[in-house]
């Protein structure tokens, strides 16, 4: 018997989540009826999509944090579970990308930003949110939004591509080490998506290309490709799998 891929009775923290790849997940998280916690650096952007979702009948709280600071991640860890009484689901898709260019080239302040909120920032809440889910006894799961530049090089992207990579481990330790908690841990990679995020290479025609050239599916992603891979692994219907990383990239890596 199949479990249906719905999200009944889970709270669940969507970081990064005003705009992008982020408000889609949040979006179909609520959407399948799971209570929702969106976070973000700035309340402006954020507070419109949880507006946005409160409107459609669906319950979301906004709540403000930088993604590289662990002790504003534990406090939204904390606020969650006060407003909702526990948190059964983390999806850590808050990230920067400072520096674009060799990476010789970048100075160390974008360096170190970029490892604290796309590393330290992932670990702070996916250790916050299992701390909480084995204090509970009870089962989760931890999403990392990767990149399939963890995967590859990431010429021009260089530190942006190490986090992705770093994420991939953390993914996959975490996985094994809370396995008997009954946590699952699991990574998407996502391709190239038309995101803010993301604008700067796939608005640039050459680039945009180049991109198109090598990915079968002959487009560029949009949010609602990651969203729908996120509601599985957050769902019943995954419950065997963790420690694994998937790719939607429309093809770009298998060939």
């Amino acid at each position: 018997m199949h479990a249906p891929i719905h999200l009944q009775g889970k709270v669940a923290i969507v970081t990064g989540a005003s705009r992008g790849i982020g408000e889609a997940i949040a979006r179909a998280y609520a959407q399948a009826g799971a209570k929702v916690v969106l976070s973000a650096r700035k309340m402006e952007g954020l507070e419109k999509v949880a507006t946005s979702i409160r409107d459609s009948g669906s319950d979301a709280t906004a709540i403000t944090c930088h993604g590289g600071d662990p002790a504003q991640i534990q406090a939204l860890v904390q606020q969650a579970i006060e407003r909702y009484g526990k948190v059964d689901v983390l999806v850590n898709n808050a990230a920067t990308n400072p520096h674009f260019g060799p990476m010789l080239s970048i100075e160390w302040p974008a360096f170190d930003k970029t490892f604290e909120v796309n590393v330290r920032g992932y670990f702070a809440a996916a250790k916050a949110v299992a701390e909480h889910l084995i204090a509970r006894e009870a089962p989760g799961a931890i999403i990392n939004i990767s990149s399939i530049l963890g995967l590859t090089a990431g010429p021009l992207q260089g530190a942006y591509a190490m986090t992705k990579a770093a994420v991939i481990s953390m993914t996959k330790t975490l996985a094994v080490e809370l396995g008997p908690n009954q946590i699952r841990c699991n990574a998407i990679a996502p391709g190239f998506v038309q995101t803010k995020f993301s604008a700067a290479l796939v608005e640039s025609d050459e680039i945009r290309g180049m991109i198109l050239n090598k990915t079968p599916l002959q487009r560029i992603g949009q949010p609602d490709d990651i969203s729908g891979l996120a509601l599985y692994l957050a769902s019943d219907a995954a419950n065997f799998v963790t420690g694994a990383v998937f790719t939607a990239d429309g093809g770009l890596t298998a060939g």
